[in-house]
């Protein structure tokens, strides 16, 4: 009989403590969100502020410099359900949906607001669907990380692509970075990152193309006259969640992981953009002579370079048009 009374009198005060306290009878969801990027990254203090803003509803575990899932795995564990969140890049995208390609090529986004306003779009929606439908992805927002410009150990002034023939530009290896070296009328060269500083101090290549941080954090700055504010290359990432782990969500939950998004990656452009500003100032200090181009002879000829070669057959027809409408 007092075995039996004790048993119940457990019984009874658990379910009393789990109503009084019912965060400890049910745990928040848990969502592992893995990127490349370090601590000292600005998008480190995005998905911190993020974090911070959606606690009451969730825990977001981060995970930085690839130590969960290395560069380009990402979206694979995504589909897969061994994550939840994700920095993903386009072309990781472009990879199985090839109409994304478009989003990778030269001179498409002007600038960080420009970016903004395309994934805020209808034509942006559509390229949400997309990979919604097709990977199993919602795409959050763009995570801005800088534009990339043409940075040379000459002194000879860059006005058009007509200037930039024969240059020998270092880009990264593989068709797609290759041709974005011939969209801008350089002569593309392969090499590896870490061999960037010694092939400018040698004259083994003529120039790169980097955003300006990467110019800093590699001091390419060192052994370059000039710095071409070309922005031929928007540079973003996407900030992800799981289609499983979103419809897992109220629709209230999700309105308000919507809002906190936008303000955790207003936060990171905003401190991109003035990152890039002060760099730009830092390299006049440092000797550098920097200027800007004729943007519209670029963009003219970068993106007639791509309408014009199979990169573009997977493209939706006039989305081209449609996104320098906007």
């Amino acid at each position: 009989m007092t075995l039996s009374l004790s048993r119940r009198a457990l019984m009874v005060g658990g379910i009393l403590l789990a109503a009084a306290f019912p965060a400890m009878a049910q745990d928040k969801p848990v969502l592992r969100f893995s990127a490349v990027f370090s601590e000292a990254d600005i998008r480190a203090e995005m998905m911190n502020l993020l974090s911070a803003q959606v606690a009451d509803d969730v825990t977001i575990e981060t995970y930085l410099g690839g130590n969960l899932f290395k560069q380009g795995t990402e979206l694979v564990a995504l589909q897969r359900g061994n994550l939840e969140m994700g920095n993903i890049a386009p072309q990781d995208i472009s990879n199985q949906i090839p109409a994304w390609s478009v989003l990778t090529s030269a001179y498409l986004f002007r600038d960080a607001a420009h970016l903004r306003t395309f994934f805020d779009s209808d034509v942006g929606a559509e390229f949400k669907q997309m990979a919604e439908d097709q990977l199993g992805i919602r795409i959050l927002g763009p995570t801005y990380f800088g534009a990339r410009h043409v940075g040379l150990i000459s002194d000879k002034e860059i006005k058009t692509p007509a200037d930039m023939a024969g240059i020998k530009l270092r880009m990264p290896g593989g068709d797609a970075w290759q041709f974005l070296g011939t969209s801008i009328g350089a002569n593309p060269t392969p090499m590896a990152y870490a061999e960037v500083y010694t092939g400018l101090q040698t004259g083994a290549i003529d120039g790169q193309d980097n955003p300006l941080p990467n110019v800093e954090n590699m001091k390419f700055y060192e052994v370059m006259k000039q710095v071409v504010l070309t922005s031929h290359l928007v540079g973003f990432d996407l900030l992800v969640i799981s289609k499983t782990a979103w419809d897992a969500m109220t629709p209230e939950q999700q309105a308000e992981f919507d809002a906190a998004a936008k303000v955790a990656i207003d936060f990171s452009q905003e401190e991109h953009l003035a990152r890039e500003a002060e760099l730009v100032e830092r390299f006049k200090s440092a000797g550098l002579n920097i200027y800007e181009p004729d943007l519209e002879a670029f963009r003219t000829f970068a993106q007639q370079k791509y309408l014009e070669s199979d990169l573009a057959k997977d493209w939706p027809e006039g989305v081209v048009d449609r996104i320098n409408a906007l």
